[in-house]
């Protein structure tokens, strides 16, 4: 017998008692979590979610709910695709909105114009030159020297999404969402696996740990195999650029992502022109490369933007030098003089400790009939849903 041990929760004796017995525990309530749900959900088998948190609290809910896909590359960019199409049907079941606005990918410079020259012959029809002018009329970058639009990409108001899927599932008769319940132990057996909870024990025929940057808490020798980091994001004022309706297609418009995402999103790899990018940075912008930063800008209802991020240093606190990067960086792609902060906050990301490594996802056996699921890179928004059917697959 091998049990494992996180945070206890004390019980809640008046929340309603929890199945006896299911098809399937999945530990998390996140976007993995939950897609691994919805997945076995529609297939029939009877579903058990526990979660400790309240409600959504984990690293998607604090990131800006862009689902990129068209960047990715192999296995993610499967996943990537299979997740869009699943965004967009959650979307019309479970009653939130999904933007299938695209994003514009921008290029100052002429060597990062060769770059996505590369992208738009490897993805034919799936991304879109731009001039300088077509980047204008679709954003409010007043300055670009050419683009690409990736009309595939979505965008989702994370919180809201998760919520919504989770009381959409749970109103099921088969399925169970469980807030405020942690994972105890786990005890597998023949055939079957018996969960522990702080609300009770739950007998499944198999079990999905998707807990994120906490999996180290329940299987150490998976945590072993990814490192916690954490990224920096901003919450600004409504820009305010020199064109009056700049500021309106920056609201209706795609997700604005700037060219440092060459150097984190896989089908940038294969361009050599990613390599003269890097080196210019070097010379003319080196903290761009020192805190990793990855610039998009997610336009909120009311103007405002979301912008992130940059690589958190290790540390108490957080880097008033990555905030000054992302600032500096989204108000020159805007061609404003400053932008305000409304708030500011950090998101927690895994990436591989095998640096040779670029499969994002971390999907292991502990014990018979338990698989974690670990999505690295930031990139389980983009791809946890597409993810979901290839671990049910195996699991069932």
């Amino acid at each position: 017998m091998r049990l494992r041990q996180i945070l206890c929760v004390h019980r809640d004796r008046s929340l309603p008692p929890l199945p006896t017995k299911v098809d399937l525990v999945v530990v998390g309530a996140g976007v993995v979590g939950l897609a691994h749900a919805v997945e076995a959900h529609a297939r029939g088998l009877s579903v058990l979610v526990v979660d400790a948190a309240p409600r959504p609290s984990g690293a998607t809910v604090r990131r800006g709910g862009h689902v990129a896909v068209t960047t990715q590359a192999s296995t993610a960019l499967a996943c990537a695709l299979a997740s869009r199409e699943r965004w967009l049907k959650l979307g019309r079941d479970a009653g939130f909105g999904v933007r299938e606005c695209g994003s514009v990918v921008v290029a100052r410079h002429p060597d990062e114009l060769a770059v996505l020259d590369d992208l738009v012959a490897a993805r034919a029809g799936d991304a879109v030159a731009l001039d300088g002018r077509s980047v204008a009329e679709r954003t409010a970058v007043p300055d670009a020297l050419g683009g690409v639009f990736l009309p595939l990409d979505l965008r989702v108001e994370p919180a809201a999404a998760l919520t919504a899927v989770a009381d959409w599932l749970g109103s099921h008769p088969q399925a169970h969402v469980a807030w405020g319940t942690a994972a105890q132990t786990f005890d597998a057996g023949s055939g079957c696996t018996l969960v522990r909870t702080a609300r009770g024990e739950v007998v499944a025929r198999r079990v999905v740990v998707a807990v994120g940057h906490d999996v180290g808490q329940l299987f150490w020798e998976v945590g072993a195999t990814v490192e916690r980091r954490r990224r920096q994001l901003l919450h600004v004022e409504p820009p305010t650029p020199g064109d009056p309706g700049a500021g309106a297609r920056l609201t209706t418009g795609p997700v604005v992502v700037g060219p440092t995402t060459f150097l984190r999103d896989g089908a940038y790899a294969a361009s050599r022109a990613v390599g003269v990018v890097q080196d210019r940075w070097r010379s003319t912008r080196p903290d761009v490369l020192e805190h990793d930063v990855h610039l998009t800008l997610c336009a909120q209802p009311d103007g405002s933007l979301v912008v992130g991020d940059g690589r958190m240093p290790a540390g108490p606190g957080r880097s008033e030098a990555v905030d000054h990067v992302l600032l500096r960086e989204a108000a020159e792609l805007l061609g404003v003089e400053r932008l305000a902060v409304r708030s500011r906050w950090s998101a927690p990301e895994l990436v591989r400790t095998a640096a040779a490594e670029r499969d994002p996802f971390v999907v292991t056996e502990p014990l018979p009939g338990v698989r974690t699921v670990t999505v690295t890179d930031g990139l389980a928004t983009t791809t946890a849903l597409g993810l979901a059917p290839r671990v049910v697959d195996a699991l069932f």
